[in-house]
């Protein structure tokens, strides 16, 4: 074996220019990178966490400030309700919904009368009737006096309801009246005809198809539907009787279904004059301040109408990676 001439060095042995070197160096990178990129994702993830638990906070504390918020003033003061749009089992202006407000409002050692701020053109009979009903009981009870003031459109079943005031105030241009009763709905059988479609139903029970849209309506069906519509038309009037009394100017057509201008509505026995919710607080019930007493979406049912099922969705998602369950 020979040696090293005497001037020879030694090669050098540098990391840095070792075989395969790089490699490590570009695998260390990558796995540094790697977990950079979890701890992002990480620190996203708990900040969507935070924001769904925020959510969710405002959600219950929205429940707690609609179930337990209390708006009324301490003194005196003129209870005012809304009653606005369709009036339906599942609408702002339900049964359950007016009904509420109205028994809070009377229950109220302060409240010194009560406004029905209207905004409607009817709806269900049937929540109309209970409202009404609900109106009387309370009158009764509480012997406080309740206005109707009518703004835009008093129509149908929102006149069922203004009906069980003291009294009802319009403006001249309102639209007032339609006491009237209607069922409505389209008929196919012709169209079903012409394309060559033949209609298969199948009933236990002679009338168990009774309002099918896709066969002809049987003359003892329609008669039938008739005197329902009858019914409930006796039923409306008799209220409206019942609550206008004297007052009422009946003739061939106040209960035809038309509707009036407010002017027209007064001359009638309709309504008892012109006012708004400001006037009859002040000069009516002598109590100018005004409390809204009107049950109002809470936090969680905006939050719902706002950020749809799909946010609902992965709120859901997210309590249950934290160990919650919705069920």
């Amino acid at each position: 074996m020979s040696a090293l001439p005497p001037d020879s060095t030694p090669p050098r042995t540098d990391a840095s220019v070792q075989p395969g070197s790089w490699e490590k160096q570009v695998l260390e990178k990558l796995v540094l990178e790697v977990v950079n990129e979890k701890r992002r994702a990480r620190r996203w993830s708990i900040f969507f966490r935070f924001v769904m638990l925020g959510i969710v906070a405002l959600i219950f504390l929205g429940g707690v400030v609609a179930e337990y918020g209390n708006t009324a003033a301490t003194g005196p003061h003129t209870a005012l309700i809304e009653l606005n749009g369709e009036i339906s089992i599942d609408s702002q202006a339900s049964a359950d919904n007016i009904n509420a407000a109205l028994q809070d409002a009377f229950s109220n050692p302060q409240t010194r009368g009560i406004i029905l701020r209207i905004n409607s053109p009817g709806g269900s009979p049937v929540q109309a009737s209970q409202i009404f009903a609900e109106i009387e009981r309370l009158r009764a009870k509480y012997d406080k006096p309740v206005y109707a003031v009518c703004e835009e459109v008093c129509a149908s079943g929102a006149y069922y309801v203004a009906a069980a005031a003291n009294d009802i105030y319009v403006n001249p241009a309102s639209l007032v009246g339609s006491i009237g009763v209607l069922m409505d709905g389209f008929g196919f059988s012709g169209l079903l005809d012409k394309l060559g479609v033949t209609r298969r139903l199948l009933t236990a029970g002679a009338n168990k198809g009774f309002m099918d849209p896709f066969t002809p309506m049987p003359e003892d069906q329609k008669t039938y539907a008739l005197g329902m519509l009858e019914q409930i038309h006796k039923q409306f009037i008799a209220a409206v009787e019942k609550g206008r009394g004297s007052r009422l100017k009946v003739n061939d057509e106040t209960f035809s279904g038309l509707v009036w201008t407010g002017e027209s509505a007064v001359k009638q026995g309709l309504a008892d004059g012109y006012g708004t919710v400001d006037q009859i607080a002040r000069d009516k019930i002598k109590a100018p301040e005004i409390v809204d007493y009107t049950l109002q979406e809470n936090v969680a049912e905006r939050l719902a109408k706002r950020f749809g099922a799909s946010l609902g969705m992965g709120a859901v998602r997210e309590l249950s990676n934290l160990g919650w369950s919705l069920r």
